[in-house]
């Protein structure tokens, strides 16, 4: 007796079984993580040292060589970069594929603490930090513009406010401004003042860092009263900086204002980001690398929703960029491309075997092929996006090829005189061999391409497990109903 004849003489446990492949379907559907790629476990571990006054070739020498040689003989290293510039150091070891990211970072975090003694004793210490493919670009970048506030009041806004409350959504890793301004005390000296008065660029510095310090400096017990003392010499406010005494002699004090110019502006202007024409303020949003992408997104622009009620007179926040719309529109050409695949299936099997039966067994196999086929998704760890989206729209043709043999070939068996049940026995026994060997075919084709490694091989590797699951099931289906 073959496999197949067990469903056909026993039609509830057919009925069992299928009814099992869609709970189990419906119940990965609900719980897979929806992305616009594929996760990829290809991570880089970058060293950052700062050698403050060091020109690039001095950093390229002191710093960068023993580094690099150093962390070249840790495990899981593909290939090794580096860039030393002006006071900078900054080394990116690229990891083998699927490596362990923690792991690679012990190792490194080891190699450099060996070579720490042997870097110059004016460098910073290295900071050393993980970054995984996944985080190179944000789900979604919204936009904060104003023609009233400047940027720094804007950035000042969005750390206060905006940030805590966006972080804290769920399934949302991290909320990272770009293009801030965040607030710091600019002192412009003039060279010219400064030579008239005799001040060099070491005093005013030294004044600015007496003259900006906070310590505790005791406290004092009264009978029934403790009050803990400070010395507090912080300035605040522009015009504090401007009255700060830089030089006295013989009765004559050169202030700050007297040699530059002090203005309230950012601590940096490397970088600058625009919206449609206007100078704004991005935040970038990265899910978790274990959430719904299209979750988290829908969470972050009902909460943004809230956001804009209660702006400062003159901001406009805006969704700038939202990644999973892409996502969205691709899921709903697949529901699209299913339901044309379902019509023109009906229509062809009635016109060319005039029986609706047997058009509606097509029908039945192609949704919980596919449902099927989610399930092995899920088993195997992958994750819904555009390339597991292409898997099902091409695997349909697949499935609507395989019930259509069956069916025609049970039509066959009838039309020989057969009896319903011998001709469906007979017509499943007959293709499913052929229909196995199909799916051996296209996994053995597939499946090598898919673990050479690299993006690529992660993409084809969910391409083949996702196609051979529908094939797989639709063989058995057509032969459940009994003709």
């Amino acid at each position: 007796m073959k496999f197949t004849d067990l469903f056909i003489r026993r039609p509830v446990l057919a009925l069992v079984v299928n009814l099992m492949i869609v709970i189990a379907g419906l119940q990965a559907i609900r719980s897979l993580n929806v992305r616009q790629y594929p996760r990829s476990e290809n991570s880089a571990v970058t060293v950052s040292t700062v050698y403050v006054g060091a020109s690039a070739d001095l950093v390229a020498g002191f710093i960068t060589t023993p580094l690099e040689r150093s962390i070249a003989a840790a495990d899981g290293i593909d290939y090794i970069q580096s860039q030393s510039s002006l006071g900078v150091s900054t080394i990116t070891a690229r990891l083998k594929l699927n490596y362990d990211p923690i792991k690679a970072l012990s190792e490194i975090s080891s190699k450099v603490d060996q070579v720490r003694r042997d870097l110059p004793p004016e460098a910073e210490v290295p900071v050393i930090n993980v970054e995984s493919a996944d985080t190179r670009f944000a789900s979604a970048y919204l936009s904060f513009t104003s023609e009233v506030l400047k940027q720094n009041e804007i950035t000042d806004y969005l750390v206060r406010i905006v940030q805590p409350r966006l972080s804290a959504i769920e399934g949302v890793q991290r909320a990272d401004i770009l293009g801030a301004r965040t607030f710091a005390m600019r002192i412009w000296l003039n060279p010219e003042r400064m030579a008239a008065f005799n001040v060099s660029p070491v005093q005013v510095r030294q004044a600015l860092a007496a003259n900006n310090y906070l310590a505790a400096i005791g406290r004092t017990k009264g009978s029934f009263v403790q009050i803990n003392l400070t010395a507090n010499t912080d300035l605040s406010s522009v015009q504090e900086f401007k009255r700060l005494i830089i030089r006295e002699q013989a009765g004559t004090m050169v202030r700050l204002e007297d040699i530059g110019d002090v203005v309230l502006g950012a601590e940096d202007y490397d970088a600058e980001v625009h919206f449609s024409g206007q100078t704004a303020v991005f935040m970038g949003i990265w899910p978790l690398p274990n959430a719904n992408s299209l979750d988290v997104i829908r969470r972050v622009r009902t909460e943004m929703a809230d956001i804009q009620k209660n702006l400062p007179g003159g901001m406009d926040a805006r969704v700038a960029y939202d990644g999973t719309t892409y996502i969205e529109n691709a899921i709903q050409e697949v529901l699209k491309t299913l339901s044309e695949t379902l019509l023109i299936v009906i229509i062809i099997i009635f016109l060319f075997l005039g029986s609706l039966r047997s058009a509606f067994i097509p029908v039945v196999a192609i949704p919980l092929s596919l449902i099927g086929a989610v399930f092995l998704v899920q088993v195997l760890g992958f994750t819904i996006n555009l390339l597991t989206l292409l898997a099902i729209v091409l695997s349909v043709g697949l499935v609507v090829d395989d019930a259509i043999v069956v069916v025609e070939n049970v039509e066959r068996h009838l039309g020989e005189g057969q009896s319903p049940l011998d001709a469906a026995l007979l017509g499943a026994r007959e293709l499913v061999g052929p229909i196995i060997a199909m799916t051996v075919t296209l996994a053995a084709v597939y499946a090598p391409i898919g673990f050479q490694g690299g993006l690529t091989g992660a993409l084809f590797r969910e391409f083949a497990i996702t196609l051979a699951g529908a094939v797989i099931i639709s063989g058995l289906l057509p032969s459940h109903s009994r003709p």
